[in-house]
């Protein structure tokens, strides 16, 4: 199923990184798929924001680690400059390391992907991230949850104001009784793992409606997008609690990808059988940053 507000549209991406081989070869694999158009690239953060503001891509892949402003300064500048209509920034690292995730995702980033990944990896984790949807190397996803979710300055706090003295979990709750039947239910298949397309198809209605319903859920709880809504509920103990008997519970929302993508059981990578990507040895170039 198709978001009509995507129908027909080409990704535009802006790619970051201090090395010219690896931005070449990245907008090569970027463009080399049929949704999608590399619409300019940049050597580093400043450089970013700035091309950022002209430009106003739908996803930028953002290497963490450059010279000057790094990859985190320069989320953190553009989600803040950009509010509500700032692009989705996906972090490019060669490193499995939480330190670079945890602080791309304090910035405001949907997600992370290696450079080690393949080109189908790479074009399905960019179409997740314009849908909002988390990606991260599965190896570290549940690292970076309970991170999070112990860590007090973690994102994902945010929620209603209660009573002047109430706990957060108090407002916490209180938040969620704003919600209608319908949105818990949406939150509930959000916080389980469930893509808008596979949301749709469960409840039986067009996935524009349940892209609606999520902004409803995300606008009375007070959180930017779907990567704090799950943190959020992680946070306050409610993850559990809100899961249903269908779902798949304890996991992050996953990369819906393209037609026929799905995620291999055994490392969270995903693939797409009978991909047409064309790009020589397939993997994502460069090793650095």
């Amino acid at each position: 199923m198709t978001d009509p507000e995507h129908a027909g549209r080409r990704i535009s991406v802006l790619v970051v990184d201090d090395q010219s081989l690896v931005r070449d070869g990245i907008s090569r694999i970027v463009r080399a798929q049929p949704d999608m158009s590399a619409v300019a690239s940049a050597s580093d953060g400043a450089q970013a924001v700035d091309r950022v503001r002209e430009l106003r891509p739908d996803v930028v892949l953002m290497d963490v680690r450059m010279p000057g402003l790094d990859g985190v300064e320069a989320t953190r500048r553009i989600t803040a400059e950009q509010a509500d209509s700032a692009p989705r920034v996906l972090g490019l690292t060669s490193y499995d390391n939480d330190t670079y995730a945890i602080g791309m995702l304090r910035a405001g980033a949907v997600g992370f992907i290696l450079k080690d990944s393949t080109a189908v990896q790479l074009a399905d984790a960019i179409r997740a991230a314009w849908d909002g949807t988390f990606t991260a190397a599965m190896s570290t996803t549940q690292r970076l949850l309970r991170h999070l979710t112990e860590n007090p300055e973690a994102p994902g706090d945010a929620g209603r104001p209660g009573a002047p003295g109430a706990s957060s979990d108090t407002r916490a709750l209180e938040a969620l009784d704003t919600l209608t039947a319908r949105e818990r239910d949406i939150l509930a298949r959000v916080v389980a793992g469930r893509s808008n397309p596979e949301i749709a198809r469960e409840l039986y209605v067009a996935e524009v409606t349940v892209k609606t319903h999520v902004g409803h859920v995300l606008m009375k709880l007070g959180v930017r997008d779907r990567v704090q809504l799950v943190i959020w509920a992680y946070r306050h103990g409610l993850a559990d609690s809100l899961t249903t008997p269908s779902t798949d519970q304890g996991s992050l929302p996953a990369p819906s990808g393209g037609p026929g993508a799905s995620r291999d059981a055994g490392n969270g990578s995903l693939t797409s059988p009978g991909s047409d990507v064309t790009s020589p040895g397939s993997d994502v170039p460069g090793q650095s940053g």
